[in-house]
């Protein structure tokens, strides 16, 4: 009897489990939602600015749904919002893995910027040998060239200016140092350097300027004169212009250089 009773609980028992498991299952289907839905609803989360749900749902999107394009967009958000978040290592590393990843990206020219932009953020000061100058020089350059035609690219190209700003303030900087400890030669290096290689920043007419007083203090008036001339010919409206003048305007008036610069400015 006792063995009778015990085999018809296990019995109900186990009707009972399976019951219990099939409405589990009955459950979760009824829960199942496609990319569109589940990326919607993350998007909902990042635009209210909850951040951390919106990554929960599109990381579930893409363990879902890993070959749909909603996927792929959502590992774009999963970078994107690590950027906003001022996570630079992670945002780089997400955004590197899409570029890998996916080759033939549609928007892959968004993903390229967002990579340097993550670079170019981190740079705090200027710095010569900053590995965040570095970084986001290489990568703004890669947008260009990989994508010319992108609307990135034209803001990438004024970023790379930035960069060299700070690059080429930082050789002012010591530039002038040695200007001031009378280093001349050593100044002057500084200051070509800024010519040759940062000519597109606001540096240029001062740096030339610079160099006017570097040889106008080592004796060497040719060419302080003949830098001079370069400075007026190129920025004639410049302050340092008017600089530059003023300091050789009291060489010696025999001077035939001076002569033939006065007459030109």
């Amino acid at each position: 009897m006792i063995k009778k009773t015990l085999l018809i609980f296990i019995t109900l028992f186990s009707i009972g489990c399976s019951s219990d498991k099939n409405s589990v299952l009955n459950s979760e289907e009824v829960n199942i939602r496609n990319p569109v839905e589940i990326y919607a609803v993350g998007k909902n989360y990042f635009d209210s600015g909850n951040y951390e749900l919106a990554s929960q749902e599109f990381g579930l999107l893409t363990k879902l749904y890993p070959l749909s394009n909603e996927a792929i967009q959502a590992e774009i958000m999963i970078g994107f919002i690590s950027y906003i978040k001022m996570d630079y290592d992670l945002a780089i590393f997400q955004f590197e893995k899409i570029i890998n990843k996916y080759p033939s990206l549609k928007n892959l020219d968004y993903v390229y910027y967002m990579r340097a932009l993550c670079n170019y953020e981190q740079i705090t000061h200027h710095g010569l040998d900053g590995q965040f100058n570095e970084l986001a020089m290489k990568q703004f350059n890669q947008v260009i060239k990989r994508f010319p035609n992108s609307k990135f690219a034209k803001d990438s190209a004024q970023k790379i200016i930035l960069v060299k700003s700070n690059k080429a303030a930082k050789h002012m900087d010591i530039g002038r140092f040695y200007l001031k400890e009378k280093k001349y030669t050593a100044a002057l290096n500084r200051f070509k350097l800024v010519i040759e290689n940062y000519s597109e920043t606001k540096f240029t007419p001062e740096a030339l300027h610079r160099m006017v007083e570097a040889y106008f203090y080592m004796g060497m008036k040719e060419e302080s004169i003949k830098i001079a001339s370069t400075l007026g010919h190129n920025y004639p409206k410049s302050e340092w212009y008017k600089y530059s003048y003023n300091l050789i305007k009291d060489i010696d008036e025999n001077d035939s250089l001076l002569k033939k610069f006065k007459n030109i400015f």
